[in-house]
């Protein structure tokens, strides 16, 4: 039993949700040594700080599922746009691609332009270095970091289209060993990307019996999001199945071309379920995702690295074959190509990009207007012009799918964004506004059914209850992680909290104005200790580099 002095922190007056999907219910919470030790009836007593919670609904700390803020941690441990958002957890390494291991020319080079973009030095090459870096460095949230698969196939392989040898596979089976060693969670993959979509499902397969062997999760942005939704999500299954691994799918609403076939996928997930395979998905509220400016380009074009591309667009013959290519698209690429493929060239728009800055914020159709081209010329020029660098956002979901998908109990919330600030290095150019306003996006948009004129296409419904939202932020995806003190109001647990006010709680950012801080949001707390205080953040770096199977 805790005394009254010995308590760093008590919230009083709240109603608690949680995380259970159960109802809310009054009672205050009584916090030390970053654990919660109390909960009930605790007025009167004292303690070092007490947080008057009337109004405002009391829960665990969000859990940022899909995240891919492995450099930009480092960059600015305040992780000022995720922890206002209430995100207490960062689940990083997604789609593939981690910053560690580093090994082998191709893979260095990635690191040094990573450094040369933001201006800080890295050094690493193990994936227990790198998370060495992570708490040396310290943030605001915690961190539970993937390996890549299509970092751990850059160090071996490069951007080569082709299978590993018997040696090669071994090497890279030595790499997710060592990551998963280190503290790793799992692995992602990135099937609809270089070096990844150049990846067979007995590749996968191999190294995810890897992962199998600690414990681990596979995490994949599966090979086909559109068209071939259907046939990826059940090879995804296969993967997890035959490896025995849990598998988990990454922002899993059909994109354009697939529109509608979420019944079948989720179906393909239940299935699978009944059978014993622990399937579960992510997703975030917004009807646009983001991507790489290069991207948007046929497989084979993207093939050893940015200085090919380049190459390759600057022969005008080869620039004929690639509009070919990207117009018949014989295998799906990523969402934007689903709508190059379409000619709606008006619902891509350049978020990012470091030398044509006047041109952030336009969409291409816009763009090729302003230089007097096709649209597919002033791509071709504007990613040569960038290095085959930038970013661009594309309106390729569809809002039906998307509910669809957000009310089927094996999904949670993951962000797919970066921990960003409005300030420095990390505020230039005009990213994706999920990573400022995913999760106070799902209370105003599906708990609240507000919609919100000025972010495009948005259509709130009340679908979710604010029990049921918070779940899929907080025990749904920790209970994934195997993160069993967390993400739950309870005895003994990690004391990472959220006090938001459920009739102010929303997102303000926008695809045009997307360094927009929510509202709402009170406090948050980090392992006991408060970083943001009245909409204020505190300076403090509390959270920790969680690490699997690791004592």
């Amino acid at each position: 039993m805790v005394s009254d002095l010995d308590y760093d922190l008590l919230i009083v007056n709240g109603r608690i949700l949680d995380g259970t999907d159960n109802p809310w219910f009054r009672a205050d919470v009584g916090i030390a040594n970053g654990r919660i030790m109390s909960i009930g009836d605790l007025k009167g007593i004292d303690a070092e700080l007490i947080i008057d919670a009337e109004g405002l609904f009391v829960c665990p700390g969000f859990i940022d599922m899909h995240s891919h803020s492995d450099f930009t941690l480092l960059v600015n441990p305040r992780a000022e746009s995720k922890v206002r958002q209430g995100v207490t957890t960062e689940v990083i390494g997604n789609c593939g691609s981690s910053a560690a291991p580093v090994k082998g020319e191709t893979a260095r080079a990635r690191l040094l332009s990573m450094m040369h973009k933001y201006g800080v030095e890295f050094s690493w090459s193990t994936f227990s270095e790198y998370l060495k870096t992570l708490e040396d460095r310290g943030a605001a949230v915690n961190v539970a970091a993937l390996v890549g698969h299509g970092t751990v196939r850059r160090c071996v392989l490069g951007l080569e289209s082709r299978s590993p040898t018997r040696d090669e596979l071994d090497e890279m089976k030595a790499l997710v060993a060592e990551a998963m060693e280190a503290g790793a969670f799992g692995m992602s993959s990135g099937l609809v990307y270089p070096p990844g979509r150049y990846a067979s499902k007995e590749e996968l397969i191999e190294l995810c019996r890897v992962v199998a062997k600690y414990g681990g999760f596979y995490a994949s942005h599966i090979r086909g999001e559109r068209e071939t939704i259907v046939e990826a999500t059940a090879e995804a299954i296969e993967i997890g199945e035959r490896a025995g691994v849990p598998v988990q799918i990454s922002h899993h609403p059909a994109k354009i071309g697939g529109w509608g076939k979420s019944k079948d996928t989720l179906r393909l997930i239940e299935e699978a379920r009944l059978r014993g395979v622990d399937v579960t998905c992510d997703l975030h509220p917004y009807v646009a995702g983001s991507t790489g400016l290069s991207a948007l380009l046929p497989a084979w074009v993207q093939e050893g690295g940015a200085g090919k591309i380049i190459e390759r667009l600057s022969d005008p013959k080869l620039r004929k074959r690639i509009i070919a290519d990207m117009i018949e698209e014989p295998i799906p690429g990523p969402g934007p190509c689903g709508l190059v493929k379409r000619g709606m060239w008006d619902k891509i728009i350049l978020c990012d990009c470091s030398r044509n800055r006047d041109l952030i914020g336009k969409n291409f159709e816009e763009i090729a207007k302003i230089r007097g081209k096709d649209p597919f010329e002033a791509y071709f020029d504007l990613v040569i012009e960038e290095e085959a660098s930038g970013k661009v956002v594309g309106f390729y979901y569809n809002e039906e799918d998307i509910r669809r998908v957000l009310l089927h109990p094996t999904s949670m919330i993951g962000s797919d964004g970066y921990a960003f600030a409005p300030y420095g290095v990390l505020g230039v150019g005009k990213n994706h506004p999920r990573s400022y306003g995913a999760f106070p996006m799902v209370f105003r948009k599906y708990v609240r059914g507000i919609s919100r004129k000025e972010l495009m296409y948005d259509e709130g419904a009340r679908i979710l209850t604010v029990e049921e939202a918070v779940r899929k932020m907080t025990s749904l995806p920790a209970q994934k992680l195997g993160l069993w003190d967390r993400g739950l109001i309870r005895l003994g647990c990690w004391a990472d909290v959220v006090l938001f006010d459920l009739e102010r709680i929303a997102d303000r950012a926008t695809y045009l104005e997307p360094y927009q801080y929510p509202e709402g949001i009170e406090y948050v707390i980090v392992n006991g200790e408060v970083v943001i205080e009245k909409g204020r953040h505190t300076g403090r770096l509390p959270g920790k580099v969680l690490k699997h199977n690791v004592e």
